[in-house]
């Protein structure tokens, strides 16, 4: 468990940097321009013909101005796959919402097309120092095989391009990067709630003697590391509760967990306090942005930003918000399989010794729920979308456990649209659609 979070954590930071598979990519093409052309030497006039026929047959002249055309050429155009790039970036941060712009950096696509482009002109101007024209006391050489392979990689930048310009006027539309929120959204809660999942238990208070821990950094709260925190219980005879969950704010100083003895009437000595609140800190990882490692509400943030931004007056786009509440509608009814809450961990003895805290079911529909229909309750069609939601919802919810939560949103929704600028019959419509909603979650 240990190892695996924080491969995770570690992945997706990597996942997210625009320069990593670019930079392994010139480091190799450094190297494989070093070696082709000593394998060029070495084989050089033993080829056969049949292989010979496809390989660059100029002299050091032609293989000089091949080789500076290339990596001349590419240079320019990674400065404009950058350029696009960023322009890219920032018409996601604009229109739709800041917090898409991991979508684009994680985007391999992106990452592969910059590697390609940035290897051709690194492994062009290395073989361009090995090209030898005759004199001097030298005898002329031209890396015919690694000329070639320039070409190639020439041709396939070539392709590159044209295929990273459709790939980039399909994930500027809105559809596409709701459609990749929701996916990493899903693999996000088949981690953090998997199907099996049993309904958490009864939470546990903290007895006397309880103190509270610290945050040792500020940041967003990224993940935790179950294994080291039971650990950490077990050392020190206690019960740990994280307060917080993922995704929340923590700010040093400010207490952000709570221990108390597992053993009622003990108390706890300053140096297990100190290293209690030592291991606690070292098993909770923060950043300075939210991730989608363990944090499930992250992708419904993201979705709810871009529903706020398409009804803010400037914009003015219901569509789309009626767009990301199906999509917030099908992560939701996911969920409700999930049993989605605390999670407690125990020890050998069955006795809980850490409790995590997770959003509820209650916590993620007021998120899908409160700001669109603050922001687009005016509006018929993104007020019969939330209702739908909730009719949605309370067909997945198979066992009613959520029926409260549903209704009070229902209740509220009423209200919303009884204060609304409506027509009689828009309003009509939109309270009878209310009432059939009503039936089949108290079902």
């Amino acid at each position: 468990m240990n190892t695996t979070t924080r491969s995770a954590h570690w992945l997706d930071a990597l996942r997210t940097q625009l320069w990593p598979l670019p930079a392994l990519a010139v480091a190799l093409a450094v190297v494989l321009g070093i070696a082709l052309p000593a394998l060029d030497s070495g084989v050089d006039g033993e080829l056969p013909d049949s292989v010979t026929v496809f390989l660059f047959s100029g002299g050091p002249e032609a293989a000089r101005a091949v080789l500076q055309a290339i990596s001349g050429s590419l240079i320019t155009v990674t400065s404009l796959t950058f350029s696009l790039t960023v322009v890219t970036l920032q018409l996601a941060s604009s229109q739709f919402s800041p917090r898409l712009l991991r979508t684009f950096t994680s985007d391999r696509f992106v990452h592969g097309t910059l590697a390609l482009f940035l290897a051709a002109f690194a492994f062009s101007l290395t073989v361009l120092r090995s090209v030898r024209e005759e004199g001097n006391g030298n005898t002329a050489f031209v890396p015919e095989i690694s000329v070639t392979v320039a070409y190639a990689l020439a041709m396939a930048s070539v392709v590159g391009l044209v295929l990273f310009l459709a790939h980039l006027t399909r994930e500027i539309r809105v559809e596409t990067m709701m459609r990749r929120v929701n996916v990493e959204t899903q693999e996000t809660m088949d981690r953090v709630f998997p199907q099996d999942r049993p309904a958490p238990p009864p939470q546990p208070f903290p007895a006397s003697g309880s103190f509270p821990i610290r945050a040792s950094s500020s940041g967003f709260l990224t993940s935790y590391v179950q294994g080291e925190l039971l650990q950490a219980a077990k050392d020190a005879g206690a019960v740990l509760r994280i307060d917080r969950e993922p995704g929340s704010s923590l700010v040093q100083g400010v207490p952000f967990a709570t221990a108390w003895p597992v053993a009622p009437g003990t108390t706890f000595t300053a140096e297990v306090r100190e290293k209690l609140t030592k291991d606690t800190n070292a098993a909770v990882a923060t950043g300075y942005e939210r991730t989608n490692v363990q944090d499930v509400g992250f992708g419904f943030r993201q979705l709810v930003d871009v529903a706020a931004r398409a009804l803010s007056p400037g914009i003015n786009d219901p569509t789309t918000a009626v767009h990301v509440i199906g999509h917030l509608s099908a992560l939701l009814c996911r969920l409700a399989e999930r049993n989605p809450g605390p999670e407690h961990l125990v020890d050998d003895d069955g006795r809980v010794r850490v409790v995590l805290s997770h959003p509820g079911m209650q916590d993620f529909l007021s998120l899908a729920m409160d700001q669109p229909r603050q922001y687009g309750a005016s509006d018929p069609a993104v007020a019969a979308r939330l209702l739908r939601l909730l009719h949605e919802l309370a067909w997945c919810d198979r066992t009613g456990q959520y029926r409260a939560e549903l209704m009070d949103h229902l209740g509220r929704m009423r209200n919303a649209i009884g204060s609304a600028h409506y027509s009689s019959p828009e309003r009509n419509n939109l309270m009878d659609l209310a009432d059939s909603i009503a039936k089949v979650i108290l079902m």
